[in-house]
């Protein structure tokens, strides 16, 4: 069934917004002095990994399908699939 794009969950039920921020919150509280350095990078990095693995699994490997779900073309999903070596 597909969702309604209005209502971004996780499988608690939480907006996926709200882990983003909760995990933030703890990044920073424990960098113990240290200066951070291109955190958006290192968030889409964090999450892009296991966002594409858990599409391919639930797409049975279909990149065709897993593009769609994503919302982007299959060449740049393959591109991401051989950058985190998931290819």
């Amino acid at each position: 069934m597909a969702q309604n794009n209005n209502r971004k969950f996780n499988g608690e039920g939480k907006q996926l917004s709200h882990q983003v921020s909760k995990s933030m919150r703890k990044f920073f509280r424990e960098l113990d002095g240290e200066n951070p350095t291109d955190i958006y990078s290192m968030v889409l990095k964090e999450v892009e990994l296991p966002l594409l693995e858990i599409v391919m699994k639930e797409c049975k490997d279909n990149q065709s399908k897993a593009s769609k779900i994503l919302g982007i073309n299959r060449g740049t999903l393959r591109t991401k699939l051989k950058e985190h070596k998931l290819l």
